[in-house]
C-alpha cells in the first residue's frame, strides 16, 4: 500500500510540474517578445541585407518596444551567419535575414556546407525581391553592354569581375556563358568590399545589387551599363536592361527572406509572421525597397518553404548552365 501511495504522489508531482512548465511556456509565448531580438545577417554594413534588417528592426521596435540588434557575420558567402543562426536557441529571439545565396545557391556552389538550408531553419516569410546592376570601372573605354562584350572577346582572360555573394557571382558567370566571354573571378568577403574593389580598379566589372552600386554610379565612381531585370528600373530610367542592351534573354534576380532556427515553436513562427507582415506593409519598408530597386514580396511561412524549394532547383539549373564547378 505504501509503495502505491508513493507512486501515486510521484505521478501527481510529475503531472503538476508538467502543467506548470506548459503554463510557463504558454505565458512566455503570449508575452513574446519581452526582450531584445537579434537578427543575424551574412554581410557587412552597407549591403542590401544589412539595410533591410535595420529598417525592419526599427519597425519591430515601434510595434513591440523591444530593441532589435543586427549581428553582422560576413564571410563564406553567408555560410558563417547561416551556421550561427542554425545553432541559435529556437526561442524566437534569434532570427536570420538572408538571401538566395545561402538558401538556394550555396548548396550547388560549395562541396561542403556547414548548414542545411532546409532542415536547419523554420521559414517565417519572404520579404523583398529585386534585380541587379551591371557596372564597370569608368577607366574602361566602354559605354554599353555590347562594348564590354566586344572588348572582353578581343582579350579573353584579361578582365576581372568581383563578387561578394553567390548572386553576384552567378549573375556574372551567366553573363559570360551567354555572351561567350572569359573573365577572371575575384572573390570578396561581401559585396560592399567588392564594389570598392571595382571603384579602386582591382576589378573591371560587377553585376550586383543596387544598394551597394547605385551610390557609386550617382557619384560618378562607377558606370552603369544595364539592369538585370526584364524591364528598366525607375531609379535609372535611362539605363537599358542587359537584355535590350545586347544580351537578349539575360535576367538575374535576388531576394531576401526571414528564418528562425529549426525547432522554433509554431506559435512563435505565427507571431513573428504576423509581426513582420505588418512591418513590411509600413511606408518606411516600402520606401526602402523602392529606393533600392526592389519590391516588397511578403509571403507566409508555407509559401516561403515552397518558394525556396523552387529556387533551390532553379539556381542549381542556372549554375550548371553557367558551367560553374562546386568549390
Amino acid at each position: 500500500m505504501r509503495t502505491l501511495i508513493v507512486k501515486t504522489l510521484i505521478l501527481l508531482l510529475v503531472t503538476a510540474v508538467s502543467i506548470v512548465t506548459q503554463a510557463q511556456a504558454s505565458s512566455a509565448a503570449d508575452a513574446f517578445p519581452n526582450r531584445p531580438i537579434t537578427i543575424i545577417v551574412g554581410s557587412t554594413p552597407g549591403s542590401t541585407t544589412d539595410g533591410l534588417a535595420r529598417a525592419l528592426g526599427v519597425e519591430i521596435t515601434k510595434a513591440t518596444a523591444q530593441t532589435v540588434i543586427v549581428d553582422n557575420r560576413a564571410g563564406a558567402f553567408g555560410g558563417i551567419a547561416a551556421q550561427a543562426a542554425a545553432r541559435a536557441a529556437p526561442d524566437g529571439y534569434t532570427l536570420f535575414i538572408t538571401t538566395n545565396t545561402t538558401q538556394a545557391a550555396n548548396p550547388h556552389l560549395l562541396r561542403q556546407l556547414p548548414y542545411d538550408p532546409i532542415k536547419d531553419f523554420e521559414p517565417v516569410g519572404r520579404l523583398v525581391q529585386g534585380y541587379m546592376l551591371m557596372v564597370v570601372n569608368p577607366e574602361l573605354k566602354v559605354q554599353s553592354v555590347n562594348d564590354f562584350i566586344a572588348m572582353a572577346k578581343q582579350a579573353p582572360g584579361k578582365f576581372n569581375y568581383g563578387s561578394g555573394s553567390s548572386s553576384a557571382r552567378v549573375a556574372a558567370e551567366l553573363f559570360q556563358h551567354m555572351s561567350g566571354t572569359t573573365l577572371n573571378y575575384v572573390p570578396y568577403k561581401a559585396n560592399p568590399a567588392a564594389v570598392m574593389g571595382l571603384v579602386g580598379g582591382q576589378t573591371d566589372m560587377m553585376i550586383v545589387d543596387l544598394t551597394t552600386s547605385l551610390p557609386q554610379v550617382k557619384s560618378g565612381k562607377l558606370r552603369a551599363l544595364g539592369v538585370s531585370s526584364p524591364t528598366r528600373s525607375t531609379l535609372l530610367p535611362d539605363v537599358p536592361t542587359i537584355s535590350e542592351a545586347g544580351l537578349a534573354g539575360y535576367e538575374a534576380h535576388h531576394w531576401n527572406a526571414l528564418y528562425a532556427p529549426a525547432g522554433t515553436p509554431q506559435d512563435l513562427i505565427d507571431k513573428l509572421s504576423k509581426l513582420v507582415r505588418k512591418a513590411m506593409a509600413s511606408e518606411s519598408l516600402n520606401n526602402f525597397a523602392q529606393q533600392n530597386g526592389m519590391e516588397v514580396a511578403m509571403t507566409s511561412p508555407i509559401e516561403l518553404a515552397k518558394f525556396q524549394l523552387d529556387e533551390l532547383e532553379s539556381w542549381g539549373r542556372i549554375i550548371k548552365q553557367a558551367g560553374i564547378e562546386p568549390e
